[in-house]
């Protein structure tokens, strides 16, 4: 295959009454572009029919060239271990938490219930918009989105519902307007991933969706679709569509591992420091200033300190993350996995009474509660509980879509 700089005059010209070729060229700036693109977004893969790859290789594998047919095509980028190593380690931290919210009173649970609770969506939520940075409107993306994203949101929400009137033996109630209990963050991504393309466009994006952020909590906004929580914690997300490649190696340098550990010592001793001082509502960010008893000064500042002690806790936790692949690195590509399931664990225990156990509520009971949390967070993003549930969380769903549009209303 050859490239040009320069493309023909029969290239340019919009002839939308032939077929299309079957492969087109690209440009110098194009090129480029895809270069660029893949150095600054490894886990990306290359553009389709960009140099070294076919775009119909199998199950859309880039292929390497054969024989008389260019350049040998190098290896796949393959996925950052250092992202899902952190991955990993946020959705244990998410699991723990829910679980030490049934011990909170005893005094361990509760500090260690604060502290978790400070950063660990916020974590999640800065990656998640990271890697969020080429997301735009086009075909295969959003109909990802609505796969992958919309109808988890829609499948757990009756789930979860269900599971609440037939073992919990609650009122049947479903509402996709009311996120119930873990589903709100599958909500919040919906819409955050809607609008990625307007903060790609804002002069200062971060400025702009704290100031969203700040003003949502001045006044009662309901419930629908979580609301407060959308707007309360856009900024990490809209953070992390700001980040680029080389904040994350400042994290990495071997220098910042003692820095990060002393600020997660800190952030530690302050949360058992203020957990009898401040009402737990607040790290749930879905209370308006007047729910919290407070007013709208004194709760912007309150919220302005705990943007600033979320982002630290997030760049120290990030500093603490291993570099290289391990055992658990390839469970942080089904994290969300783990976020789904594991509330219905919570919930049984709750069902049956366990988090009532005498045992529990002591300090070596936390620390066993602890353990089993990180072995079902685990166990919930091992193969066979991707194999099995996928349907759910990562369907197919094909035959839901028309024909993909190119311009001037031709399908393919």
């Amino acid at each position: 295959m050859s490239y040009t700089t320069r493309p023909s005059r029969a290239e340019t010209a919009e002839t939308f009454d032939r077929p299309p070729a079957p492969t087109r060229r690209h440009s110098t700036d194009e090129l480029r572009s895809a270069d660029r693109r893949l150095i600054e977004d490894p886990a990306a893969g290359p553009v389709p029919g960009a140099p070294g790859t076919f775009p119909d290789g199998p199950g859309g594998v880039p292929q390497a060239r054969g024989p008389g047919q260019g350049p040998q095509a190098g290896p796949r980028k393959q996925r950052d271990p250092f992202f899902d190593n952190a991955k990993y380690f946020a959705i244990l931290l998410v699991v723990a938490g829910h679980s030490l919210a049934n011990l909170l009173n005893v005094p361990l649970a509760k500090g260690l219930y604060l502290f978790v609770y400070m950063f660990h969506m916020p974590l999640f939520i800065v990656i998640t918009g990271y890697f969020s940075r080429n997301w735009t409107f086009a075909g295969g993306k959003a109909r990802k989105l609505i796969t992958n994203v919309g109808v988890p949101y829609v499948v757990f929400e009756f789930a979860y519902s269900v599971y609440m009137w037939l073992a919990g033996g609650n009122k049947l109630e479903i509402s996709l307007l009311s996120p119930y209990y873990l589903t709100w963050f599958l909500c919040a991504l919906f819409l955050w991933r809607l609008s990625t393309p307007v903060w790609q466009q804002i002069r200062w994006p971060l400025a702009v969706s704290v100031g969203f952020a700040l003003l949502s909590y001045m006044s009662d906004l309901g419930g629908t679709f979580d609301i407060h929580r959308v707007l309360g914690l856009l900024p990490f997300y809209v953070l992390g569509l700001t980040l680029k490649p080389h904040h994350f190696e400042l994290l990495k340098k071997p220098a910042a591992r003692p820095v990060g550990a002393i600020v997660l010592a800190a952030g530690l001793g302050g949360a058992y420091l203020a957990m009898d001082r401040m009402t737990l509502d607040w790290i749930f960010w879905k209370h308006p200033h007047g729910d919290l008893g407070v007013g709208n000064f004194t709760g912007t500042l309150m919220r302005l300190a705990m943007f600033a002690c979320a982002t630290v806790l997030v760049a120290a936790f990030l500093t603490q993350i291993p570099r290289r692949r391990y055992w658990f690195t390839r469970l942080g590509a089904a994290t969300l996995y783990a976020y789904l399931l594991h509330g219905f664990v919570i919930r049984l225990l709750t069902f049956t009474g366990w988090w009532d156990t005498a045992w529990m509520h002591t300090v070596p009971g936390v620390v066993i509660v602890v353990g089993g949390a990180v072995a079902v967070g685990t166990a919930l993003c091992s193969k066979p509980v991707v194999r099995t549930m996928s349907w759910a969380l990562e369907p197919k769903m094909t035959w839901v879509f028309t024909p993909l549009r190119k311009p001037g209303g031709q399908m393919r």
